[in-house]
């Protein structure tokens, strides 16, 4: 990962999808995790966002982004990216056509 936490030992890490990174260094990530439910035997999808630290202003909305947890960056801050897994494709022709 970045910033040298190979070494700190297993890292928590999820995968999920820029929603906005509107602030600097700031992007908040949705997380959705699926899990059986233990009665009824569905399938039930949680979802989470998280406040990330993006020390590079690299996120941008609609990139899944590979996330870990750090120590505390800010109050609502305990997440950081690590790296950019899949870029949002590219919008081309912002208006209406005709």
């Amino acid at each position: 990962m970045a910033d040298g936490n190979e070494k700190r030992g297993r890292l928590t890490s999820l995968v999920g999808t820029v929603v906005r990174s509107g602030g600097d260094k700031t992007a908040v990530v949705d997380v959705i995790t699926t899990k059986k439910h233990v009665v009824y035997n569905r399938s039930i999808n949680r979802r989470v966002r998280y406040i990330v630290h993006d020390s590079k202003n690299q996120c941008a909305a609609g990139d899944k982004a590979l996330i870990y947890a750090s120590k505390p960056v800010s109050k609502t801050k305990r997440w950081r990216v690590g790296k950019i897994v899949e870029k949002a494709p590219a919008v081309s022709g912002e208006g209406a056509e005709g």
